[in-house]
């Protein structure tokens, strides 16, 4: 975690990010796509000892599955020498020399120097257990290993239908759950709709009726003025008649009808400006009822939309718990072989057909392929994370192993490609390459 400017709450971030990608995926299935993953890696299931030869330069010796594997102090990555199970006829120790004998018998021992002699015993026993494993699976399988294999591929394949079954279930449920919450929505949203409406229903109503007071009360000021402006004019004939009596009455009547006539024309004008107010307030009236037919013609749509009288309701759908698969422990069951200084030929103990040895082979590199298809998502997802933190990548702490491994990702090189390289060329060949090194 050193070797990025990476806190540790953003390396959770990518791990929660990453693993929610991956729900779904049992423990087991996990544990095994992580190791088909760390399987290509250069270091992995190698178990390094410090060892010398007869120059007495300091060397690795690197004990593996496939193998045994001679590295230089500086690079554990990089093998310089290596010898497939398929070459070594035996191994065998004394004191601090640890002897492996080629299956070309024409070919000199390899002999190694350890500084203790009880690393010697280790070795040896890594070595038996490593050449016992690597025979075994290149043997046929024997009828009761077969039969194993077909039940725990019957049992992945049940489970691999009850959690498709499971994820479809739980689809199903949240799907529910979903349309559930809509149809909540649709109702609140409906609900609100018609709360809204029967708000504007009663300003509307609350209008009309004030408009309506208005209405009345003009046209009562409207008649009040016409029957003042009749007195008025009743008045003024009153006034001639009399101004015919006399001159004088006839000045006064003068100066009276002249008032008279003003009042007369300012209270005709009055009673036109109220009919106007009128006339303007009954047009306000009838779009005030407009107004409110049109709300009650929208409180008439909403009611019509089917309201739900009660939440629907969700199916509850069961959820099935994952039986564990039963173990097999296939070890138990098959005698191993061991392999010391007391089993001077390896070959002779296993005969192989050559012919079948091939075809397993062959089976063995397609399914590594269909693997490396099926996983091309996984790998990609993979490069993505790389990116992501190489740009937090601090270079200062890099170990001399990552630079190696950067070194060899720029050539091109990975871990088989290695492993072919230093397969190549014949085994007297590689026993003087190890003499010279």
């Amino acid at each position: 975690m050193e070797q990025y400017q990476m806190t540790s709450e953003m390396w959770e971030e990518r791990i929660r990010t990453w693993y929610a990608d991956h729900i779904g995926m049992s423990r087991d299935e996990a544990e095994m796509e992580y190791l088909k993953i760390v399987q290509d890696l250069d270091m992995f299931g190698v178990n390094y000892f410090p060892i010398r030869n007869k120059k007495d330069t300091e060397l690795w010796l690197g004990v593996t599955s496939l193998g045994l594997n001679i590295y230089e102090k500086d690079n554990q990555l990089q093998p310089k020498i290596n010898f497939p199970w398929s070459e070594v006829r035996n191994v065998s120790c004394e004191d601090k020399k640890f002897v492996i004998r080629p299956v070309d018998k024409t070919a000199p021992n390899f002999v190694i120097i350890t500084e203790n002699p009880k690393v010697n015993k280790v070795i040896l026993d890594l070595c038996s257990g490593n050449h016992d494993l690597y025979m075994r699976r290149r043997r046929p399988d024997t009828m009761e290993v077969q039969q194993m294999k077909a039940q725990a591929k019957e049992e992945k394949l049940r489970r691999q239908m009850e959690r498709t079954k499971l994820l479809k279930e739980k689809q199903l449920r949240e799907a529910a759950e979903r349309e559930k919450m809509s149809l909540e929505q649709r109702l609140s949203q409906y609900q609100e709709e018609m709360r809204l409406a029967n708000e504007a229903l009663r300003r509307s109503e609350e209008t009309a009726d004030l408009l309506n007071a208005k209405v009345r009360v003009t046209e009562e000021e409207a008649a009040l003025l016409q029957q003042k402006a009749i007195e008025a004019e009743e008045e003024l004939n009153r006034l001639r008649i009399q101004a015919m009596k006399s001159e004088e009455e006839k000045l006064l009547y003068e100066r009276r009808m002249r008032e008279a006539e003003l009042l007369a024309a300012q209270m005709l004008e009055e009673a036109e400006r109220r009919v106007n107010e009128a006339e303007y307030l009954k047009v306000q009236l009838s779009q005030a009822k407009m107004a409110e037919r049109q709300a009650k013609e929208r409180l008439v749509q909403y009611c019509q939309v089917p309201v739900l009288a009660s939440q629907p309701t969700v199916p509850v759908l069961p959820l099935y718990s994952q039986s564990r698969a039963p173990s097999v422990d296939v070890a138990s069951d098959i005698q191993g072989l061991r392999l010391n200084d007391r089993s001077p030929d390896l070959l002779s103990t296993y005969q192989i057909d050559n012919s079948e040895v091939d075809t397993l082979a062959i089976q063995i590199e397609k399914e590594r392929v269909e693997y490396l298809e099926k996983s091309k998502h996984l790998h990609e997802q993979l490069k993505e994370l790389r990116s992501e933190i190489d740009i937090l990548k601090v270079e200062d702490k890099q170990s001399i192993l990552d630079q190696l491994h950067q070194e060899h990702k720029r050539g091109g090189e990975d871990k088989y490609s290695t492993l072919r390289k230093t397969q190549s060329g014949s085994t007297h060949t590689r026993v003087a390459f190890f003499e010279e090194l």
